[in-house]
């Protein structure tokens, strides 16, 4: 099975090939399709089907695949099968044999299945995929909590959609514009949206006369959605660190609130560190594009740059979830890059990525100030590809330790 970061990329193309302008049934039923076929292989997945809410009941619209037997075309809501995915959202029911399960009940085959329920009371769905032999419990969680989110995200209602400015001018007056001071080292940020509101955050805490800390996010996708998810990571994270001391504890609470959410976007990848004015960095990664720490030496048999890795994974999709911390240390005349993958996944017209070229742009200019590395950046990254519009957010934050 690919990694997260890798199911999250498919996963948002698959969001991606949707046509727009769908009711929610036609949404809800061509996904699934789309999902079946595109996933079948990894998650062991043998058939599809889709209940829509009705008054009392939920109603078989829709199957794919081949589930075996006959299926049930109703769901009572108030019998346990339904009333336990409705109350987790995302259920596996593996035990077939367990009293009060589906299979128990007649109403799925006797085999493994999952389970997720989307939308919103009276207009709710219920999906539910049949199992073949190989499936991973970890691996399906994890992909179904995703799938679960992203649907969401797609089924909300005219209302939000309609608050598209609304939402812009909020992620706008919550953003920070400015790097702050921060004496001996050099500051420098960048967020350009691919949209009029896009889903790349970077912030900045000032703790202290000593300590500062600092944020980088990618929220799935752009638009209004991740417009959305940026502004709960961004308004959490800043009242989780004023109150905790234990930055792996923050994300951990900051993961459990962004997946109770309905009207977020899938999931979002952040990097946060507090930079002490020694140059100690401690730090969490959750599934972020690891920055990369430049040495001022290139020594013989000795790494040029390392990776800022340590942490766990992106942070929506579980309900719990698990975050290490990690450290470093930035000496006089070395530099910290944090960026986002609109940066990296630049493509020029053979469409290769402008990722290979971001190591040797920083070593050509280390030695000039942190603004002057973040302004290469930009311009070679724009010009990789001849100028087009930017087809992702693209972000970029440097901190250079001073020498003196």
């Amino acid at each position: 099975m690919a990694t997260a970061k890798l199911l999250y990329r498919r996963l948002d193309a698959l969001f991606g090939s949707l046509k727009k302008g769908k009711s929610q049934p036609k949404l809800v039923e061509s996904f699934v399709e789309e999902a079946l076929a595109s996933l079948k292989d990894d998650l062991r997945l043998r058939a599809g089907l889709v209940y829509a809410e009705r008054r009392d009941n939920f109603v078989l619209t829709r199957t794919l695949g081949e589930p075996g037997t006959p299926l049930a075309e109703t769901f009572d809501p108030t019998l346990t099968p339904l009333a336990e995915l409705a109350r987790h959202r995302v259920y596996i029911y593996s035990a077939i044999e367990a009293e009060g399960s589906p299979q128990r009940l007649g109403l799925l085959p006797r085999a493994p299945a999952a389970g997720l329920i989307v939308g919103q009371r009276p207009h709710r769905y219920a999906i539910l995929f049949m199992l073949a032999e190989g499936w991973q419990l970890e691996e399906l969680d994890f992909a179904l909590n995703t799938i679960r989110a992203s649907l969401d995200a797609r089924l909300v209602d005219a209302r939000v959609r309609g608050s598209f400015r609304e939402a812009a001018e909020i992620q706008q007056s919550l953003l920070v514009e400015e790097p702050p001071q921060f004496a001996g080292f050099e500051l420098a940020a960048r967020s350009v949206a691919a949209e009029e509101v896009g889903g790349d955050f970077y912030d900045f805490h000032e703790l202290g006369e000593t300590t500062l800390g600092l944020a980088i996010g990618d929220a799935s996708g752009h638009g209004l959605p991740a417009a959305l998810l940026v502004r709960d990571v961004v308004t959490g994270l800043r009242m989780g660190i004023e109150k905790e001391l234990k930055v792996a504890h923050v994300f951990e609470k900051l993961n459990r609130v962004i997946h109770r959410s309905r009207l977020s976007s899938r999931f979002v990848s952040v990097f946060y560190a507090e930079l002490e004015q020694d140059g100690n960095i401690v730090y969490v990664n959750a599934g972020h594009q690891p920055p990369i720490l430049f040495f001022r030496e290139e020594l013989p048999g000795k790494p040029s740059q390392i990776e800022l890795s340590n942490g766990g994974t992106v942070i929506g999709p579980l309900p719990e979830a698990r975050f290490r911390r990690g450290f470093a240390r930035l000496h006089p005349g070395e530099v910290l890059l944090l960026l986002t993958d609109g940066i990296l996944e630049r493509r020029d017209r053979r469409g290769e990525f402008f990722e290979e070229r971001v190591s040797d742009l920083v070593r050509q200019h280390q030695e000039q100030p942190a603004t002057v590395i973040l302004e290469r950046l930009f311009e070679a990254a724009l010009a990789w590809g001849d100028g087009r519009p930017w087809e992702d957010d693209a972000t970029i934050v440097v901190v250079k330790r001073s020498l003196s």
